[in-house]
């Protein structure tokens, strides 16, 4: 997924950014879907340099979700070609941070919005692997696949979308 006009960084790549004082660091947190089921834990946090603010969680999926999404093929396509949706060693994905709640005392991620059947079917990537703008784009429609919103992919104001924001 390398791109030559990278905006997404780990924290852990940005020395002169860190969490913010009002807000906990999450890493390590235990992630659950809609359904109270776990999806994983927080591995790191995606930092936007334009937005200059976190804008997703990098998520250490579970085994039970991998297992559960494991169709070693996507959709097929013409011909009876297949396409290869996750492979070996793939076990990260990213969430919208103003996708999730924060339960502090018991230092849960929480996702109302998407179910365990919806993170078992995303695409997945592997650690520490450059997030691009077509990952993202095929993530948000995973994870919103009604969406109204038709702003161009390379809008700069791609992250003032809602799911970008924690309120």
């Amino acid at each position: 997924m390398a791109d030559e006009n990278k905006d997404l960084y780990y924290l852990n790549e940005l020395s002169d950014y860190k969490v913010a004082e009002d807000y906990p660091d999450v890493r390590g947190w235990e992630v659950k879907d809609a359904d109270n089921r776990t999806i994983g834990k927080v591995d790191n946090l995606l930092v936007s340099k334009s937005a200059k603010r976190v804008v997703y969680l990098d998520i250490e999926v579970d085994e039970a979700v991998i297992e559960a999404g494991h169709d070693t093929y996507g959709e097929s396509a013409a011909n009876g070609v297949h396409e290869y949706l996750n492979k070996e060693g793939e076990d990260h994905l990213i969430i919208p941070i103003g996708m999730v709640n924060l339960n502090e005392s018991e230092e849960l991620v929480h996702s109302n919005q998407v179910t365990h059947e919806t993170f078992a079917k995303t695409s997945r990537f592997n650690k520490g692997e450059v997030i691009n703008r077509d990952y993202e784009l095929l993530v948000y429609g995973s994870y919103l696949p009604k969406s109204t919103d038709t702003r161009v992919e390379d809008d700069k104001n791609f992250y003032d979308r809602k799911e970008f924001k924690k309120s």
